[in-house]
């Protein structure tokens, strides 16, 4: 969604971090082609890193309680329902249209949108953090890079059999694949604010599903 709005990768941090480096250098670029301080994708993408690591530091308090206890899990999920609730209410009334038209001319440019920005950033920086602590080979959405070279350096990568160590990652990358084909679906049926509201839906589930999950023994 945020790409289709902004072209930034709320859950992708690398690539946000070497725009600002590209943004910096091109304050050196020869007379004419020259820029100074930040243009709005460049501040969109500010927006997105520090909003993530906002999120992500949320995370400390997990170790506090226990990143494994169904308690963190629980609350932590319901934190993530209100940050994409809170972007699905400021997106809304951005009054923008949540499509970026081209790399010139990206959405979620006013106070509004970079509210929206900020609070998916977040929910995602959280998200990065459960699922490291739990340690998830199903968390994809944060470290796919990471996910792409242990599957090909797997020694059964190609093996005609089960095996758990690739086929959980490999399920992984088809997840966040369906999942990116699904909320552009979704967005493109029924406006961001639809894609927005089945996120929300999403994490309610999960709430429910952590809720229902027993703590393992400590």
């Amino acid at each position: 969604m945020s790409f289709s709005a902004c072209f930034i990768w709320c859950g992708f941090q690398t690539g946000n971090v070497a725009q600002l480096g590209i943004a910096i250098a091109r304050a050196f670029d020869p007379i004419g082609e020259r820029t100074y301080g930040f243009e709005k994708p460049d501040q969109q993408a500010v927006c997105s890193l520090l909003s993530f690591l906002i999120g992500t530091t949320l995370g400390r308090l997990g170790d506090k309680i226990g990143a494994k206890r169904r308690t963190w899990l629980v609350v932590s999920s319901l934190l993530q329902v209100l940050l994409a609730a809170a972007a699905t209410i400021a997106h809304h009334y951005s009054g923008q249209s949540g499509y970026a038209g081209t790399r010139h001319n990206p959405s979620w440019t006013n106070p509004l949108g970079f509210v929206a920005l900020a609070f998916i950033s977040a929910s995602l920086g959280l998200q990065g953090i459960i699922g490291k602590r739990i340690g998830s080979p199903m968390n994809t959405t944060v470290v796919l890079t990471t996910t792409w070279v242990e599957i090909f350096n797997d020694p059964l990568l190609l093996a005609f059999k089960k095996v758990q160590s690739r086929d959980v990652r490999v399920s992984g990358v088809l997840a966040l694949l369906f999942g990116a084909f699904v909320s552009r679906a979704i967005s493109g049926g029924g406006g961001v604010v639809a894609a927005l509201g089945a996120l929300c839906g999403f994490r309610l589930v999960q709430t429910v599903w952590w809720l229902l999950t027993p703590s393992p023994e400590l």
